[in-house]
Formats: C-alpha cells, sequence, structure tokens
C-alpha cells in the first residue's frame, strides 16, 4: 500500500510539473511582442532596422499607387513633416493585395511617390498584407498572438496600425480615415 500511494504521489508530482511547463510555453508563446523585432528592406534595398525608432510612436500603413485613396498620401507628408520631430514617424508598405492597385516595381513606386506627393517618410519595400505570404511584420500587426491588442483584417490599401513608444500595437484605424483625423492627430499628440 505504502508503494502504491508513493507510485501516486509520483505520477501525481510529474503531471504537475508538466502541466506547469506546458503552462508557461503557452504564456511565452502568448506574450505581447513589440515591433523592434523586425527589420525590413526600403524601397532602396537598405535594411530598416524597427530597433532604431525606441521611444517613438509610429504609423505603419500599407500603400498603393492606383488606389481611390492614394491622394492620402498628401495627408500622409503633411502629417510626418507635422510631428516627424516630435517622436514621429510614419512606415509606408506599398502592397498590391488589393485590386491590383500597386502593380509597379520599388524604383516605379518610389518615383511616383517623390513626383506625385514628395514623400519624405520611409517607406518600404513592396509587400504582401493578406493571405498565405502575408509579411511577418503584417502577422504581428493582425494578430492578437502576436501584438497582444486585437485581431485585425488589412481591410483596404491605406489602412494604419498605430504603434505606441514601447513598440506596441494601440489602434487600428481604417483605411478612408485620413490621417489627419482628430483621433489620429490626438493619438499623436497625446
Amino acid at each position: 500500500m505504502k508503494k502504491l500511494f508513493i507510485i501516486a504521489c509520483g505520477i501525481f508530482l510529474f503531471a504537475t510539473i508538466q502541466n506547469q511547463a506546458q503552462n508557461n510555453q503557452s504564456k511565452s508563446t502568448m506574450e505581447k511582442q513589440t515591433i523592434y523585432q523586425f527589420k525590413v528592406e526600403d524601397l532602396s534595398g537598405k535594411t530598416f532596422d524597427f530597433a532604431t525608432l525606441k521611444g517613438k510612436k509610429i504609423m505603419i500603413v500599407n500603400t498603393a499607387s492606383k488606389c481611390g485613396l492614394t491622394p492620402q498620401y498628401k495627408d500622409l507628408e503633411a502629417i510626418y513633416k507635422l510631428y516627424k520631430d516630435k517622436n514621429f514617424v510614419i512606415i509606408g508598405f506599398p502592397a498590391n493585395n488589393f485590386a491590383s492597385q500597386e502593380p509597379g516595381t520599388n524604383k516605379e513606386i518610389e518615383a511616383f511617390c517623390q513626383l506625385n506627393y514628395g514623400v519624405s517618410f520611409p517607406m518600404m519595400s513592396k509587400i504582401s498584407v493578406k493571405g498565405s505570404d502575408m509579411d511577418k511584420v503584417y502577422q504581428f500587426l493582425t494578430q492578437k498572438s502576436k501584438n497582444g491588442l486585437q485581431d485585425s483584417e488589412v481591410e483596404w490599401n491605406f489602412q494604419k496600425y498605430l504603434i505606441n513608444e514601447k513598440g506596441e500595437l494601440e489602434k487600428v484605424i481604417f483605411p478612408k480615415t485620413l490621417p489627419t483625423d482628430p483621433e489620429v492627430v490626438n493619438w499623436i499628440k497625446g
């Protein structure tokens, strides 16, 4: 009887330890990540490290050159110029996920942005923001298990993701909401 009790205690102890290890592993995979873990390529092919933006508020926006919302580039540039010296940056990610509205190469996109809107905020290489080939940055932005805030889906071009000074996702702003909307400006200033 004593041996049976010792064996039962051993099994219970083993099961408890194993369960706790699994819980710890689940917690660590569910811990909120930050944008600072990512390195991407800009339109010129140079590495851009998000860790260089620590302490700044960041707006990440997927862009397109042939979209009805493309004139938002003007507002993005205006907001960037107004707040870039106040710990704020905009990062543009061209994407061709919606109605093939960004068909150009990185060089063509860069020329379009400069010529038509004088874009001076950082623009990254064209990526996918949706589907099975979704870029890792957008996996972070759209999956609660990675960003700790919420699941979301990129609905169209010019959806905005607002990242706080700690590199954490704080808000999702839908495509038709202008970058100059009071909700966005108050967040930048806040």
